[in-house]
């Protein structure tokens, strides 16, 4: 057949305008940048691309470049209306789509807009070479498979009875990048029920993306209470918050923002901050020991004992300056029980015995904010001591102008109690006896406050303690409760590029703008083709 040059000069132009229409349309599906980190004072910098409408599923690949030095660079990624996950410095490929996502990554609605890549310099070595390399590729058809998830929703009351109860607040699985990758939660939590455990708090790095998995998890383990939070991880110190359901910005000292705000963003949604591990000794654990400035008396917790590290003299010295945080624990455990290293315990290695009128989040949170907490440094079967300051008790402070200090204690014959008044041993008696009980009567001082604590040893080995109880005169009760922690808070995260040198393929907004001049150019084509043909 033969051609029709006719026909072939009215498709030729069409096929060429398709064409390019395709090519921007495809610009969008694949998004390169690159460039060196930039070293200013900012630990984080941003990576911002544009998300059409019609997107199903976003993949960001990242990696430093070059990949043989000693940096080490941390990944998330944001939607315009905040985090919608970390991976930290896990190096697996990041996918946040409708239905599902890949570990420490939230699923749900693709909103379009400016969505963006948070990278943090977690660790940069001076005089060596600093790159990244990022492609992140949009798609309108799923790659993963659709998982089954639920909105978070409270457990409920497991169990109805006021007493005891024995949890790890500190524990990681697989939705945390730096956790063994096949850990899943029902791992987690049946090795938390062989250890005797009645709740264990998910403490996931700057994530809540297993949230929506709880439900199921929860429903096929209705003895053992799933307490919702996560691990605020900056470069500066991690914390945990204790009842968190919403994400708060980590990017402490980026553009201004500061830990004062996110902690009142965190307590201002009823959540309770706790200070982990604050006295870590291993640089390799990337911010992992305390440095930030804060005020003590919005700390309202210090992890005491963290697997085998302790944090008793931090936590003396912010109770020293106004504190009045609660003494809890936690395992830190990454890999429940498996391949554990020097410095690593299983969960429930340290367990915290929390007193509540009941297993549900709001009373275990009640009895840590009222410091009825005793941690048991070797496990759920440590000795026991139960502390009472005779008088009128609010939250955590009796007054009264004598009062008697009692300890109940259990588990512990033979070893040694010791009596802590504002972190100085008073008193040490040996413990004879099972129960054996110990009273010692206290004067409160003519101004201010004192506090009181209990604890078991062993040698030089502290293997129990109880939080503190403070003690006021009697004419010192305030008229009303004690006011709810927090305050209004937070701080929306900048959008700024950071200065990076990128490369982004065709950029949404050059895209927008070749597309129209396409149109524009066909269509001037057509026109000018109808007007020769009517002349």
């Amino acid at each position: 057949m033969r051609s029709n040059p006719e026909m072939l000069y009215r498709v030729v132009p069409w096929v060429v305008c398709i064409g390019l229409i395709s090519r921007v349309a495809s610009a969008q599906d694949a998004i390169h940048f690159e460039g060196d980190v930039p070293m200013g004072p900012n630990t984080f910098f941003f990576l911002d691309f544009e998300v059409p409408e019609g997107t199903v599923e976003i993949e960001v690949a990242h990696a430093h470049v070059p990949a043989d030095t000693g940096n080490v660079l941390d990944w998330g990624i944001d939607d315009p209306n905040g985090s919608r996950g970390w991976g930290g410095s896990n190096r697996e490929n990041a996918v946040v789509g409708v239905d599902a996502a890949s570990r420490g990554y939230v699923p749900g609605p693709m909103p379009a807009g400016t969505w963006r890549v948070t990278v943090g310099k977690a660790r940069i070595v001076l005089g060596e070479p600093a790159g990244y390399s990022v492609d992140v590729t949009l798609r309108t058809t799923a790659t993963l498979e659709p998982q089954s998830r639920e909105p978070y929703q409270d457990p409920g009351t497991l169990k109805d009875e006021a007493r005891w109860y024995a949890g790890d607040f500190h524990v990681h699985t697989r939705e945390s990048g730096d956790a063994r990758a096949t850990l899943t939660i029902d791992e987690a939590l049946n090795f938390a029920q062989g250890q005797g455990l009645d709740f264990v708090m998910l403490s996931e790095h700057n994530t809540n993306s297993g949230f929506t998995l709880y439900a199921d998890a929860q429903d096929r383990h209705p003895d053992i209470l799933i307490f919702p939070g996560q691990e605020f991880t900056t470069y500066q110190g991690h914390a945990n918050a204790l009842g968190a359901l919403d994400n708060v910005d980590y990017t402490i000292d980026t553009d201004g923002y500061t830990i004062a705000e996110a902690i009142d963003a965190f307590q201002a949604q009823g959540a309770l901050f706790s200070i982990n591990h604050p006295s870590h000794p291993l640089p390799e654990c990337r911010g992992c020991a305390w440095s930030l400035e804060v005020d003590p008396a919005n700390i309202d917790g210090v992890e005491v004992q963290t697997a085998v590290l302790r944090g008793v003299d931090f936590w003396e010295e912010l109770c020293a300056n106004g504190s009045h945080a609660t003494a809890i624990a936690g395992s830190d455990d990454h890999k429940a029980g498996q391949d554990q290293g020097a410095f690593d315990t299983p969960i429930g290695t340290p367990t915290t015995m929390v007193f509540a009128s009941e297993l549900t989040v709001d009373a275990i949170l009640d009895g840590v904010r009222s410091g009825r907490t005793v941690v048991k440094v070797l496990g759920p079967d440590g000795p026991m001591i139960e502390t009472e300051l005779s008088g009128d008790r609010i939250g955590n402070t009796v007054f009264a102008d004598t009062a008697t200090l009692s300890a109940a204690v259990t588990g512990a014959d033979g070893k040694s109690l010791r009596v802590v008044k504002n972190g100085e041993v008073i008193e040490s008696v040996r413990i004879s006896g099972d129960p054996f009980e110990h009273e010692t009567t206290v004067q409160a001082p003519a101004d201010g406050e004192d506090r009181y604590r209990h604890e078991v040893v062993e040698g030089a080995e502290r293997q129990s303690l109880s939080s503190y109880v403070w003690l006021r005169k009697a004419d010192g009760a305030p008229d009303g409760g004690v006011p709810d922690a927090g305050a209004d808070g937070g701080s929306d995260p900048g959008t700024s590029s950071g200065g990076c040198a990128c490369r982004t393929p065709g950029t949404p907004s050059s895209d927008g703008t070749l597309l129209f001049s396409v149109l524009f150019l066909c269509g001037w084509w057509l026109f000018r083709r109808r007007a020769a043909g009517r002349s």
